[in-house]
């Protein structure tokens, strides 16, 4: 009982439920892109624009309120936000050449990558209980793609080619983008980094909508059944946007991205209630396979975070002991430079201790 308790903790309660909420946000962008491209309208930068200004005119005036320097430098915010925009264009431009299933499947491709990534860049070490996890859930995928072959439901697009090269190319750049998000959230501020991302993402979406996709723009005969699908994306992405940041500090981006891989099996429970379509049974058995990944995943970090305060404690008191000790030599001594020397001492062993 003691074990099930550990296991289940607070963390990793608000870590699932806050990672299936950001799934299901994330459904929703791929069916509303999906019916865009569907009505014909191509124009994947102009629909995360209006995401970026929302997110630049909201944390920027929380920003502007709170009057405080900014904890990252401002021109490191400029390669994120190029990143990230051009990651949101190839992942939306898939869906014109490839079924919404494959680019939601193969976007599962940002998982070892920002494994990877997080391991090198941000000292990230996985136990072994948490590669089973990722293993799990990859494996819930590879029920997915054979439910689509079994049932002979996968529509193959204009070019899947080509589409799938697209969602590849646009999940490795979401890594990066994911993994410095991971950084700047923990190590400067939530509010600063949607700030910034915003402003730089929108100047950036801007430039490239102007050189891109001003004559798609021009062109599109806007009524209330085409705008609602864009606007509806839009919303979805300020919230998802506005959420990531939490679950990266509270999870990290690995989890984030294994959170959202049952994004294809909510648009099976879509496609059930709401299109009233049959589906392939092993589509549950998917979606069973990639929640017990995550809860393999996630659980258990009770342990880990008090072991973490266990050794902050132990290296705590060690550098105490070592003050007290070059206090208790400098006080006998009974001279300024003996002091001085001795200060040097204990400097030296709370560096070796550290």
């Amino acid at each position: 009982m003691r074990n099930f308790k550990e296991f289940w903790t607070k963390k990793t309660l608000v870590g699932l439920g806050l990672g299936q909420f950001l799934s299901l946000l994330i459904t929703s962008t791929g069916f509303t892109s999906s019916e865009l491209a569907k009505r014909g309208i191509n124009v994947p930068t102009s629909q995360s624009f209006l995401n970026y200004v929302l997110l630049a005119i909201v944390y920027g005036s929380i920003l502007l309120y709170r009057k405080k320097a900014l904890k990252a430098k401002w021109y490191y915010y400029i390669p994120l936000g190029l990143v990230d925009v051009e990651a949101n264009f190839l992942v939306v431009k898939a869906y014109q050449y490839t079924s919404m299933t494959s680019v939601m499947l193969l976007d599962c491709w940002t998982i070892p990558c920002v494994m990877v990534l997080t391991w090198i860049f941000l000292k990230t070490k996985y136990r072994f209980r948490k590669i089973i996890g990722v293993v799990v859930c990859v494996a819930g995928l590879v029920i997915v793609i054979f439910s689509d072959v079994h049932a002979g439901d996968r529509a193959g697009g204009s070019n899947p080619r080509k589409g799938d090269a697209i969602v590849i190319a646009g999940a490795t750049l979401y890594a990066f983008s994911n993994v410095s998000e991971e950084f700047l959230v923990k190590n400067a501020d939530r509010v600063e980094l949607m700030a910034m991302l915003g402003l730089f993402g929108a100047i950036i979406s801007a430039i490239q909508i102007s050189i891109v996709e001003r004559n798609e723009l021009k062109a599109i005969q806007w009524s209330a059944g085409q705008a609602l699908p864009f606007i509806g994306f839009s919303v979805a992405m300020f919230l998802f946007y506005s959420l990531v940041p939490i679950l990266l500090k509270i999870s990290g981006s690995t989890m984030l991205n294994l959170s959202l891989l049952t994004s294809d099996m909510w648009s099976v429970v879509i496609r059930i209630f709401a299109y009233h379509e049959k589906v392939d049974w092993l589509y549950f058995v998917a979606f069973g396979a990639v929640t017990i990944g995550l809860v393999i995943y996630s659980g258990g970090d009770k342990d880990q975070d008090q072991r973490r305060a266990e050794v902050a404690d132990e290296d705590a008191e060690r550098s105490k002991c070592f003050d007290e000790e070059a206090v208790s030599r400098s006080y006998n001594r009974g001279t300024v430079a003996g002091s001085s020397r001795t200060g040097e001492s204990s400097k030296h062993a709370i560096a070796a201790t550290g």
